[in-house]
């Protein structure tokens, strides 16, 4: 019905605000509002919808298991969502093509990642003063990327 490039304008308002979703091993539906914005995936180059998560969050170990993620956006009666598989790209989730640390990079994990979630927060409607102490922050979080690729994009949202 719908396409990214819709998904996107709806994300750039309120700062990517959004309803995640993934399914616990029971069977229940965890939710919780993140800010999200639509990057094209640095492994597949095709556009994804993104996110950058607390490496220690429920929902990084219910993707790490195979739960699919949707994403859910309301802008007043209207709403669009994408459901598809999520790739972790972070500390503990290193591709073998993404690349290794650097001398000068090593507190920041790879400098691929670092940009990374820098390029994810920016697409969400982020912005910062001081990005060196956003990568810290990244780095002491145990920040990682979640990168949903669209499967299925629904919604009521007017073509």
């Amino acid at each position: 019905m719908s396409s990214v490039d819709e998904v996107k304008r709806y994300l750039v308002t309120e700062t990517g605000l959004a309803t995640v979703s993934t399914v616990q091993a029971d069977g229940r539906v965890l939710s919780s509002i993140v800010n999200c914005g639509v990057i094209d995936h640095p492994l597949t180059g095709t556009p994804c919808v993104a996110l950058v998560s607390r490496g220690s969050a429920a929902r990084i170990g219910h993707i790490r298991r195979g739960s699919q993620m949707t994403v859910a956006i309301r802008r007043d009666w209207n709403w669009i969502s994408v459901t598809g598989p999520a790739d972790l790209i972070g500390p503990d989730d290193l591709p073998p093509s993404f690349g290794t640390a650097s001398v000068d990079t090593a507190s920041f994990g790879t400098e691929q990642l670092r940009l990374l979630l820098r390029e994810i927060y920016q697409a969400a409607g982020g912005s910062h003063d001081d990005y060196e102490a956003y990568d810290r922050a990244m780095v002491e979080d145990g920040r990682i990327a979640v990168l949903v690729a669209p499967d299925r994009i629904l919604g009521n949202a007017a073509q």
